[in-house]
């Protein structure tokens, strides 16, 4: 949840928001590495609060009390109480069920039919309280939480005579009652009718709706006309069935009552496949009955091979199938993240570099930023020019950016003596790390701290390619792992966060607001944003070596993008009502879906706060390339044919679907960007895309850090490699990449290329090293092009002006090479090459192939003299011995003068 009254550009920002006056440093900074963050809040802020501002503790019974408590769930509003005149819940939506604790229990419904608000920009599953579960008598002063496992919560009421105990949770067609102190009681909150009754079971119709309520054998259930349902029972039950048919199969799990539920993953880099298991524990009150029902959503049985039964729910998202079991399972692929995309061949490279020099040379480059979600963007917005200026051999712009970053990110990362503002603050009882100055209710509400967090997250994980030892635990790394498990504590042994606060296992998705405690329940709004924090951790995760936090990255990733596609973006045309207007959700809630955002209804940021930020992460939206163009189309039809603001943000995203439209667009208006955005990071993202196609998620790769790109079905390969060590991609087409130390790689029809800590190019080699396994490399008949050498001496790169763009090796005099590793041939004897020569007084010299090493028997050369210029292109063939197999090519240059001779751009081999 986002909550905004104005709109205002980031330099506006300190104006715009409620800074804090504090007039004490932090007490007790907690030293982490060189960073450190403060054991208590800075005087003058606030952490949870109510509505009045009043500072709150969670709702817990003595036997929970001190556990970090999972705020920001779909259960939240229990344990968090926002009004003061209600210490029970607000509304609470699990699927298939509802619930509303009241004084005397809680309350239970759940709605089937959809409605659409009068307006149209709102479908609600508003589902009435149909019946009351609790005990006779029952008046307690408020409700506490005495449990909670991965997706169900207990909550607990005692007015001292009495004490009632029920686990709920998500997909479980069930409430599971225990009571002392008064006999066990349902209450029909409307019109009710019996269809059934065997003394300990009975079949009720309540508001049309029907139910199942579960006595112990021998203990029958007394009526009270249509008002109430009492048995002298210490534990029961009751569901909501699928239909009455469905009895005989509730009525055998009835007693099966769910005491832990836990997700469990595993990532499979060879196969590219992301494997979650969903299990419940359970203890038979009577019987020995094992299992229970679990109620799928539709991105959890879409990705399922596990027998259903014919049973279903309706949720508000869409169907829902029923599992009888103990576990069930989903399996996804992940099609991988990237830090940035490759180049285009043919990037205007002067643009670009002007581009990032008006960001780095901005007399604030941070744009006025100063609570932890504008940190957060401007970091973003710095961070990903890192790349963009690398990949064009702009090193001294790459190191500014780098600098401007880590001295932000540190001060932030620091809880210095006498600080005030820019820190980390952790607060015990309620087991939460928050940055001030905070906003959007990051304190109060603890909201939207993955939205936050993910950007400081991400910006490291850029730093890490460069400057490996400052994401170090002994640096800052440490800190910022603290943020991950801040958000997502993937570490049941790390008592300080809860698990996965943000990230619901059961419903796939985030939730942003801490509280929950709305009627709709909770919501989430910038699905996008939640994905950059996935994506985030992914790539922090595989830089730092950190293998359990880089899974979970991509078990939510993986995750949350199904259930974005099913509940944001409805991209199989399921999950919204028939007569919803709308091809797009801004927000999803428990009960509903809205066409809108917290701050305005103008229809750019609408779809827009769903696209941004687009990082090396968002490629995940090529998976719904027809809802891109139907998002396109409507915005435009809503805002008078054609896109205003966002601009940037909007034409990134189409450009995965359609990126020549995005193409001509951007080189047509040149727009100023979102405040989380530049224009060089916006055209380098479209042109590249423009370039080398769109995401095909038809293919995996062997890690985690890849794309598959495919332009009019030619597939151009991309994987980024963090180690120290070259390693070689295999995709499950079998094509296969070789990827030096800490370097990204790519090949596709268009060219190749490599991008390292030293700009493009690969990292210079004093020495050939041995030949890749088979397979591996270039093909010999394809254009190689000079700036995809894995190693070479003596040469630099330059912009070249040449048909198809991108760099040409240049600087090439006697003794210098360029070697090319894994080069499959099939019989080849012709060697072509495109050069370019502006040496004078007669200097010329050989351009040679030779396999194996530099100093071997050249198989073929041909001679090159002054072509008319440094950027004069010709093609010159000549012959080689025929070859075959697949080996270490080396292209050798020799002339009899020292002078820089010629320029290369590409070769290849051919048989004619």
């Amino acid at each position: 949840m986002r909550v905004k009254t104005v709109v205002v550009a980031a330099s506006m920002v300190a104006t715009a928001l409620v800074v804090p006056v504090v007039t004490a440093g932090p007490a007790n900074a907690v030293a982490v590495g060189a960073g450190s963050y403060a054991a208590t809040r800075p005087a003058g802020t606030v952490g949870p609060s109510n509505n009045t501002g009043q500072a709150v503790t969670p709702k817990v019974t003595s036997r929970m009390a001190g556990r970090a408590v999972p705020t920001n769930d779909w259960w939240s509003s229990l344990v968090w109480q926002r009004y003061a005149g209600n210490p029970y819940s607000e509304n609470m939506y699990a699927h298939p069920l509802a619930f509303h604790a009241w004084a005397n229990g809680l309350g239970v419904g759940y709605q089937p039919s959809p409605t659409i608000t009068p307006d149209q920009r709102n479908y609600e599953h508003i589902a009435p309280n149909d019946l009351t579960v609790g005990i006779t008598g029952l008046n307690a002063p408020r409700t506490e939480v005495d449990g909670w496992s991965d997706w169900t919560v207990t909550p607990q009421w005692t007015d001292g005579a009495r004490t009632l105990r029920t686990t709920i949770g998500h997909g479980s067609p069930y409430v599971f009652a225990e009571a002392s102190g008064g006999n066990a009681q349902v209450t029909f909150n409307g019109p009710a009718t019996v269809w059934s009754n065997t003394g300990n079971v009975l079949g009720v119709a309540v508001n049309g709706r029907d139910y199942a309520l579960f006595a112990p054998t021998g203990i029958n259930w007394t009526l009270t006309g249509t008002a109430n349902a009492t048995a002298p029972a210490g534990f029961y039950s009751v569901a909501v069935l699928p239909s009455r048919a469905a009895l005989p199969l509730y009525t055998q799990y009835a007693y099966s009552f769910v005491t832990n539920t836990t997700v469990s993953w595993s990532y499979n880099a060879a196969a590219g496949q992301l494997t979650a298991t969903y299990a419940a524990t359970t203890t038979a009150r009577q019987g020995s009955q094992t299992g229970t029902l679990f109620a799928l959503y539709r991105h959890q049985w879409l990705n399922s091979t596990d027998a259903l039964t014919a049973h279903t729910y309706v949720s508000p998202r869409g169907q829902m199938k029923v599992r009888a079991g103990t576990s069930f399972s989903t399996s996804s692929k992940f099609n991988g993240v990237l830090p940035a995309l490759p180049i285009a061949p043919g990037a205007d490279t002067n643009r670009i570099r002007a581009d990032i020099d008006a960001e780095l040379n901005a007399a604030d480059p941070y744009k006025g930023a100063v609570d932890t979600y504008w940190t957060g963007k401007a970091l973003w917005r710095l961070a990903a020019l890192i790349p963009v200026a690398n990949q064009i051999g702009y090193t001294a712009g790459r190191d500014r950016a780098i600098n401007l970053v880590k001295t932000r990110l540190a001060d932030w990362l620091t809880a210095g003596s006498g600080e005030t503002g820019r820190l980390f603050a952790y607060d015990s009882t309620w087991g939460t790390l928050i940055g001030y100055p905070a906003s959007y209710g990051s304190d109060a509400e603890l909201n939207d701290h993955h939205f936050h967090y993910g950007y400081y997250i991400l910006a490291g994980a850029m730093i890490a390619q460069h400057d490996p030892a400052w994401v170090a635990g002994s640096r800052y790394g440490g800190m910022l792992k603290l943020l991950v498990k801040e958000s997502a504590n993937y570490d049941r042994s790390d008592a300080r966060f809860p698990f996965l606060r943000n990230f619901d296992p059961y419903a796939g998705h985030a939730w942003a607001a801490g509280h929950g405690a709305f009627a709709h329940g909770n919501n989430q709004e910038s699905s996008s944003e939640a994905m950059m924090f996935n994506t985030a951790a992914i790539l922090y995760g595989q830089a730092t070596g950190d293998n359990a936090l880089r899974d979970m990255g991509i078990y939510q990733y993986t995750t949350e993008r199904d259930a974005i596609g099913q509940y944001w973006f409805d991209k199989d045309n399921a999950v919204f009502p028939s007569t919803f207007p709308h091809d797009t959700l801004g927000i999803v809630w428990g009960a509903a879906g809205a066409y809108a955002t917290w701050w305005t209804a103008n229809p750019e940021e609408i779809h827009g706060i769903n696209m941004l930020p687009i990082t090396g992460g968002s490629l995940y939206h090529g998976a719904w390339k027809a809802d891109i163009l139907q998002n396109v189309a409507e915005i435009r039809a809503g805002n008078g044919g054609q896109e205003a603001e966002w601009r940037d943000v909007i034409w990134e995203f189409l450009a995965m679907s359609d990126p020549a439209q995005a193409q001509s667009l951007w080189l047509g208006a040149n727009p100023g960007p979102e405040d989380g955005d530049s224009r060089a990071h916006a055209y380098h993202w479209i042109s590249s895309l423009n370039a080398w196609g769109t995401p095909d998620h038809s293919v995996t790769g062997n890690v985690p850090t890849y794309a598959v790109l495919n332009k009019g079905g030619a597939k151009t390969y991309i994987a980024y490699n963090v180690s120290s060590s070259a390693v070689t991609v295999t995709f499950s087409d079998g094509q296969t990449l070789a990827v030096p130390a800490r370097a990204m790689a790519w090949r596709g029809a268009a060219g190749s290329g490599v991008e390292n800590g030293n700009g493009a190019g690969p990292n210079p080699s004093p020495s050939p090293s041995p030949s890749p396994s088979p397979g591996t490399g270039f093909d010999a008949r394809s254009t190689i092009q000079a700036e995809a050498r894995n190693a070479q001496q003596g040469t630099t790169l330059e912009t070249t002006t040449d048909t198809g763009g991108g760099q040409n090796a240049a600087h090439i005099a006697n003794g210098d090479w360029l070697r090319f590793d894994g080069v499959r041939f099939n019989g080849e004897f012709q060697f072509k090459a495109r050069v370019a020569s502006g040496a004078a007084g007669g200097i010329s010299g050989l351009v040679q192939v030779r396999l194996g090493s530099p100093t071997a028997t050249p198989i073929g050369e041909f001679a090159v003299a002054n072509t008319g210029g440094w950027q004069s292109w010709t093609t010159v063939p000549a012959n080689i011995a025929p070859t075959s197999g697949t080996h270490t090519v080396y292209i050798t240059f020799a002339s009899g003068q020292p002078a820089d001779f010629v320029n290369l751009n590409w070769f290849t081999f051919a048989v004619s």
